[in-house]
């Protein structure tokens, strides 16, 4: 592993060590003022809208290299709504289990949304150059738009039945125009098809305006690294290492090789390109399936845990899929 990646894991893993000190030593308030939802609640509804308008607001939708965008979403987004589809099944063939509503769709998200900034950049800076980084941006600009959006649509469903049980009276388009109003006046949804609407008017940012999102959308990154590691002061691990496990099993080793499979044998993709795609997918979990967690209340612990477990294991699944990828014939 390169010397930028080593550094940028050793950033990660001291950076959430400050808040697990900050949590376990109380400064930020006790468990029962809950720091914790209070500094996820600042991420979802000021700093990450900011980053995600000003990161789509700047997309040039001519210039997206869709080959290799289709190649790594349509077998990402089949896998977050096959997880998802799963745990909803589990839920209502066993209603007496303790799972949330919103419990299939943290679960999907984490299972698909990777560290494709901090982890990300470094490592296709160092391994592909400067044509394998241009690519991986690409994609960057692009994860949290589709993923965020297609986990807060499915979440909100499932909220909008719910409700519907609640009030028997409630019919069908009852329940579908909960969904889309719940869907579209979101802090994830709402910023980026207003960034997307703003790029399409060919307007570009105000140079005060952008200097206000760049400086709001970079406090995303370490703000979620400090609540991660409040999370697992608060929270602990006891109870939760199973699904971790699963959760970084599942990130690291099944979506990276269905990007494979898909981008190889159903785009006929090779070289660089491919490999920026399967090092894209078998990155480990990101921050902002926690903040998914936070906002819809589940699976909070268990998504605190799966991220830094999964960054351990990059350690170790990282090379295996540069091996895997050394193998193939050109």
């Amino acid at each position: 592993m390169s010397g930028a990646v080593l550094s940028k894991l050793l950033a990660i893993f001291a950076t959430v060590a400050l808040g697990y000190v900050a949590g376990r030593m109380r400064w930020l308030g006790d468990s029962k003022s809950d720091p914790a939802k209070v500094l996820s609640a600042a991420a979802f509804y000021i700093f990450v809208p900011a980053l995600l308008f000003r990161t789509t607001a700047r997309i040039d939708l001519h210039q997206l290299p869709w080959r290799s965008l289709l190649a790594y979403f349509v077998p990402t987004a089949l896998l977050l709504v096959a997880v998802y589809a799963l745990l909803r099944v589990r839920r209502r063939q066993d209603p007496a289990r303790a799972m949330a509503v919103a419990v299939p769709s943290v679960r999907a998200l984490s299972v698909t949304f990777g560290n494709s900034v901090q982890m990300g950049i470094p490592l296709a800076a160092a391994l592909f150059g400067e044509a394998g980084l241009g690519l991986h941006l690409m994609l960057v600009s692009l994860h949290a738009l589709i993923l965020l959006s297609l986990a807060t649509v499915l979440v909100e469903l499932d909220l909008a039945r719910e409700r519907a049980r609640a009030d028997a009276g409630a019919g069908l388009w009852a329940t579908l125009r909960s969904t889309a109003r719940n869907t579209l006046v979101h802090p994830v949804v709402l910023p980026v098809l207003a960034g997307m609407a703003w790029s399409l008017s060919g307007l570009g940012l105000a140079p005060v305006a952008d200097e206000v999102l760049q400086l709001l959308g970079s406090a995303v990154v370490p703000l979620c690294l400090v609540l991660i590691g409040l999370s697992l002061a608060y929270y602990g691990l006891r109870g939760h290492a199973r699904g971790a496990l699963w959760v970084t099993l599942a990130k690291l080793l099944l979506l990276p090789a269905l990007v494979l499979v898909v981008a190889r044998w159903g785009f006929g993709m090779g070289g660089v390109a491919l490999a920026v795609l399967v090092m894209m997918a078998a990155g480990p979990v990101g921050v902002n399936p926690l903040i998914f967690a936070q906002r819809y209340q589940a699976l909070q612990a268990q998504t605190s845990a799966a991220i830094v477990v999964s960054t351990l294991a990059f350690g170790l699944s990282a090379p295996l899929w540069l091996w895997v990828l050394s193998r193939l014939p050109p």
